[in-house]
């Protein structure tokens, strides 16, 4: 069973893993998403994470029926389940099928409702920053979702921690919650996060939901698979580019996790578990056995001298000090 853990400065209780869904329609049909979603569930994970342009590779929105669907079976899905989704990626080729304008805001809202059949979203994402948008207008609509009942919280996903600030300062100027989680890309790999990202959300007490802590399986142990012939999203996107960057890291990365006995992939979720701003990692399993090695990893504890070793392999960026020293060099 996963550990649970406060979201953020509220007093909502998330698992420390959240089931992702981007694979959900293309890549995992329904009657499997459906075996995850059980599969999660009774293994204690009660944060599920999805967004309303999901499902892409058979239609926009289709992840959120799927996932309406199981919560339809009813036996106590929806009550149990933390629902997160997101809005703000186009939906259409229309300029207003987009972004944060307080029209796309409620317009979406009110499909991912209806996909997902339920009244209420308990985590309502924005899914990237939009530069043209007011804050004040993104406020006027968040508020009024929350105040008729259809959102508990808003969330923020692939925000730099300017606009965290920015966000919270105009919620806190309107007497609101404001943004209470951001989501954003964090592992091994791709440290990025940690010079300002990480410390405007632990400052403005917002919980953290790193996605891609494998990035896309590259840390999974992409080699060993490869020379197995077993890779197979390990070599595609992001993590082709960041294989064809960083083989010999991996190698000794890979090589580092045999000799420790452990899994490549139980390794780069638990380091990404034992980092003091995470929250939640937002995992996307494509197989039941995937996801009962997620479960494995959950309960992974690292020694320090594994986490040291770690930092030789994936260095921090500017040596691990904070914005602006680490700019100084």
């Amino acid at each position: 069973m996963p550990e649970f853990a406060r979201f953020g400065r509220t007093a909502l209780t998330v698992s420390r893993v959240g089931l992702g869904t981007v694979n959900f329609g293309g890549r995992v049909d329904e009657s499997e998403a459906h075996r995850l979603l059980d599969r999660a569930r009774d293994n204690g994970v009660n944060l599920v994470d999805t967004a309303n342009m999901y499902g892409w590779r058979v239609h926009k929105g289709h992840t959120e029926e799927t996932i309406g669907r199981w919560l339809k079976q009813g036996g106590g899905r929806r009550e149990s389940t933390v629902l997160a989704t997101k809005v703000g990626n186009p939906m259409g080729d229309s300029p207003n099928e987009g972004g944060l304008s307080a029209r796309h805001i409620i317009a979406e809202c009110e499909q991912s409702l209806r996909r997902l059949g339920t009244e209420w979203i308990d985590l309502y994402q924005m899914h990237h920053i939009d530069r043209t948008a007011c804050w004040d207008e993104v406020w006027q609509a968040m508020e009024a979702l929350v105040l008729q009942g259809k959102v508990r919280y808003v969330g923020s996903s692939n925000f730099a921690g300017w606009h965290l600030a920015r966000a919270q300062a105009t919620a806190a100027r309107r007497n609101t919650l404001g943004v209470v989680s951001e989501q954003c890309l964090y592992n091994l790999l791709s440290r990025q996060v940690e010079s300002e990202v990480l410390p405007a959300a632990e400052e403005l007490g917002m919980a953290v939901l790193p996605w891609s802590p494998l990035h896309s399986g590259v840390l999974g142990g992409v080699l060993r698979k490869q020379r197995d012939g077993a890779a197979v999203k390990g070599v595609q996107g992001r993590a082709a580019v960041a294989l064809q960057q960083h083989r010999s890291t991996l190698k000794a990365y890979e090589d580092f996790c045999e000799r420790q006995g452990k899994d490549p992939a139980d390794v780069g979720l638990a380091w990404v578990l034992s980092r003091p701003s995470v929250t939640s990692a937002i995992v996307g399993p494509r197989t039941v056995e995937q996801l009962d090695g997620v479960l494995r990893a959950c309960r992974m504890r690292l020694a320090q001298d594994e986490l040291n070793r770690l930092d030789e392999l994936f260095p921090p960026p500017g040596g691990g000090r904070p914005a602006p020293e680490a700019w100084l060099d």
